[in-house]
């Protein structure tokens, strides 16, 4: 396969020699590999990663996140496009399940809330859990994966990506954001993570990273909760702030609010 140096049978075994210790991983599900994909071939999507910071639309900032993340992939160049296709294919999709027992997963062609991620200097994304239903499909979103596309990276710039405890007493792990690192994680409406302290990079550099998200068609019953968008969590000593959506929800009466849901859909 073009972009690993692995066959499909390699590709299994080492889904099945980690499946353990990715599942007994704490805070929950989640591992990384280093030097996952060729180095070479992934250098050219890095070439051609897109200058997000042009395009006011692709920008949040707000108390709880201050990053550049693109919609779709209209923004993704040649190269970027087959492998972002490629972590959507039929091999991957099934290396996937072998590691982390989630049968049956879904990619999201749509990228909603994934592809190309980049925060710059003083940026940041509070601890929270991810939003669990696609609002497309209205499947349930399962596993997440982080690319990360920073060489040369200096530790003392930050950046980490921090797991964290259901009880939000503190970062069970954090993962320095080096090329060619692979994350991923099982994605539940406790699975607390995020890069919550300001990039210390220098002006001409930023953290990026591809992001990319997969459902299925239900999941365990222990599992399920009512829908919801991104939920923020205040770290110790720390407030969390409101999105803007949280606080239009919270100032209009549900029966209003319900109905203007529907209306956007």
């Amino acid at each position: 396969m073009k972009f690993i140096d692995l066959s499909v049978s390699e590709l299994h075994d080492l889904a099945k020699s980690r499946r353990a210790d990715y599942l007994s991983a704490e805070p929950f599900p989640n591992t990384y590999f280093d030097n996952f994909f060729n180095a070479e071939k992934l250098s050219e999507v890095l070439e051609e990663f897109p200058d997000l910071s042009q395009n006011p639309d692709l920008k949040y900032n707000d108390a709880n996140q201050i990053k550049l993340a693109s919609k779709g992939e209209y923004r993704f160049g040649e190269k970027t496009r087959e492998f972002m296709h490629f972590l959507n294919s039929q091999p991957f999709l099934e290396f996937l399940s072998i590691l982390t027992g989630i049968e049956a997963l879904i990619p999201d062609p749509y990228f909603d809330g994934g592809g190309a991620h980049q925060i710059l200097p003083g940026g940041l994304l509070k601890i929270h859990a991810d939003f669990n239903k696609n609002k497309l499909t209205n499947l349930d979103r399962r596993l997440n994966i982080l690319v990360y596309m920073n060489k040369d990276w200096d530790e003392s710039w930050g950046g980490h990506f921090e797991l964290w405890d259901k009880e939000m007493k503190g970062a069970v792990k954090k993962i320095l954001p080096i090329f060619n690192r692979m994350a991923l994680f099982t994605t539940t409406s406790d699975s607390y993570h995020g890069h919550p302290d300001p990039l210390r990079c220098p002006p001409d550099r930023s953290r990026k990273s591809l992001a990319l998200y997969y459902y299925t068609n239900g999941r365990p019953e222990e599992e399920i909760t009512d829908a919801h968008s991104t939920l923020f969590k205040a770290r110790p000593n720390e407030k969390a702030g409101k999105s803007f959506k949280d606080i239009i929800k919270q100032l209009t009466p549900p029966i209003i609010y319900d109905a203007a849901k529907k209306i956007t859909k």
